[in-house]
């Protein structure tokens, strides 16, 4: 029994090696600046492919991961920001970049979660799509604004 390749596929499998594999190489080198911006992308990308193997594979219990990644993964950089701010409140991402991941986190989620909507028709399914967009789009330009240096202040130590 083999599973046939749809185009859902394809596009899961372009997304993992021309963006997730990127974000991931970049979250794991270099200074922090560009890890923790490449771990917001990265897990921007993991749950758009999510979205596209559920799809592809036929398999609506992928989407549940997508919507529980579409919450963590944004509250997870958030904790990076925070726990990082004096490094990056001292060598701060460049603002193309955060420039470049903002235009990013609105762009990518409806590139795949509009298809998606298209394909499923009205459901249960549908609402948790738009609500992954929702939450995708604007999780991850909080959190990308977050790791810049303007609003991210450095914490106070503790004298005590």
């Amino acid at each position: 029994m083999t599973d046939a390749v749809n185009s859902w596929l394809v596009a899961a499998a372009a997304l993992l090696a021309l963006g997730v594999g990127p974000a991931l190489w970049g979250a794991t080198t270099g200074p922090v600046r560009r890890r923790v911006v490449a771990q917001n992308l990265a897990t921007l990308l993991v749950c758009l492919v999510m979205l596209l193997l559920a799809q592809g594979y036929a398999r609506p219990a992928y989407i549940d991961l997508g919507l529980v990644l579409s919450v963590l993964g944004p509250a997870g950089t958030l904790v990076y920001a925070r726990l990082l701010a004096d490094e990056l409140a001292a060598n701060p991402p460049a603002a193309r970049v955060t420039r470049g991941m903002t235009m990013l986190s609105v762009a990518a989620p409806p590139l795949v979660v509009v298809p998606l909507c298209v394909v499923t028709g009205p459901g249960r399914t549908l609402a948790k799509l738009l609500v992954i967009g929702a939450l995708l789009t604007a999780g991850n330009t909080v959190s990308g604004r977050a790791v810049s240096a303007g609003a991210c202040p450095p914490r106070e130590a503790d004298d005590g």
